[in-house]
């Protein structure tokens, strides 16, 4: 219990890393063990796309207003949570103190309190994955295995957990070594197979698809696994109006240094000891509306990000769906592989 407690003077970045540590998506704010609110990864990202300060205290972000019950009507939980769509439930005693939570998981039903979606999924497969060579002169990058299961698999994997079930595969490199892996798999999702002639960037083959997917879709990279909850990313967008909405990571970054501050003449000002930064970065899954297709060149090498900056000048809404860097695992290189394989406890 004691991992998912915070103070409320501790700041909202500790909130986070806790948040990561814990893995269980929502903190206690206490006094002592009086529950004060709870803060989970939604407030969290909340206080973000408002571009709040991550330095501030964890108290700024609370529901003060937490669904609770007392321990004695623990049998209510289950209910409780099917009718508010949450997670857990704090359980009090009659001073308000913390006597224990209850978690959904608890139930063994994964994931049948979130929302399911049936909207396609594009995942681009066709890179030739320059930077993991020479893993990549013998099997493409989606195939790379990430235990016993390619990383293309997983991708597709938690992708149907939340309902989808039709995939869209952008292919180039090796894509006929794709194609034999996923015709040899048992499986309950449809793939089609989009063949790129030359390589068409990160958005140059969704133009290969306007005939073919009508409806708001994700894109994901074939590098990447993103523990989200897709359904919220995809009614978040909806909600937004966004012609693109990026999944973002908050990258944290230390300089192990005492950083020198100067004034004007040269003289010191202050020392900040090992000061820490926090930047939002793109993950490489995206949920984008059915008509961008129409504003990509045809069979033209062309990249998101330019699509973005076409957006922008036009005045469309393009927007963020924060999670946190624990939530965001890439195998873009060697080091990043190893470290998607340590974080997933994944021996050699």
């Amino acid at each position: 219990m004691q991992d998912l407690m915070i103070n409320k003077t501790e700041t909202i970045l500790d909130a986070m890393r806790k948040l990561d540590i814990c893995a269980k998506k929502i903190l206690l704010v206490v006094e002592n063990t009086k529950l004060l609110g709870v803060v989970t990864d939604g407030d969290i990202r909340r206080w973000i796309l408002k571009n709040g300060s991550l330095n501030e205290e964890v108290s700024m972000v609370m529901n003060t207003n937490p669904i609770v019950l007392h321990y004695k009507d623990k049998q209510k939980a289950k209910k409780l949570m099917i009718k508010h769509n949450i997670g857990a439930v704090p359980l009090l005693d009659d001073e308000g103190n913390v006597e224990s939570i209850v978690f959904w998981n608890d139930f063994n039903y994964k994931h049948s309190y979130k929302y399911k979606i049936d909207v396609p999924v594009v995942i681009m497969a066709g890179g030739k994955g320059t930077r993991l060579y020479p893993y990549t002169k013998i099997l493409p990058k989606p195939l790379i295995p990430i235990g016993d299961i390619p990383i293309i698999e997983r991708i597709i994997n938690k992708f149907n957990e939340y309902g989808c079930r039709n995939f869209y595969l952008t292919v180039n490199y090796k894509k006929n070594m794709i194609k034999s892996y996923f015709g040899d798999l048992e499986r309950d999702y449809n793939i089609t197979y989009i063949e790129e002639e030359k390589p068409l960037g990160t958005a140059g083959g969704l133009s290969l698809l306007k005939d073919k997917i009508k409806v708001t879709f994700f894109v994901s990279n074939c590098d990447i696994l993103v523990d989200a909850d897709y359904a919220d990313v995809l009614k978040y967008h909806k909600k937004s109006n966004n012609k693109i909405t990026m999944v973002t990571s908050i990258k944290l970054f230390e300089v192990p240094y005492g950083v020198i501050e100067l004034d004007g003449k040269g003289n010191v000002v202050r020392i900040v000891e090992k000061p820490r930064h926090s930047y939002l970065v793109n993950t490489g899954l995206y949920v984008l509306e059915p008509e961008i297709m129409y504003d990509i060149p045809e069979n033209q090498c062309f990249d998101l990000p330019a699509l973005y900056e076409y957006y922008l000048k036009k005045g469309e809404k393009v927007g963020i769906y924060p999670i946190s860097e624990a939530s965001w695992m890439d195998m873009g290189q060697m080091d990043t592989l190893q470290d998607m394989l340590d974080r997933l406890n994944i021996g050699e």
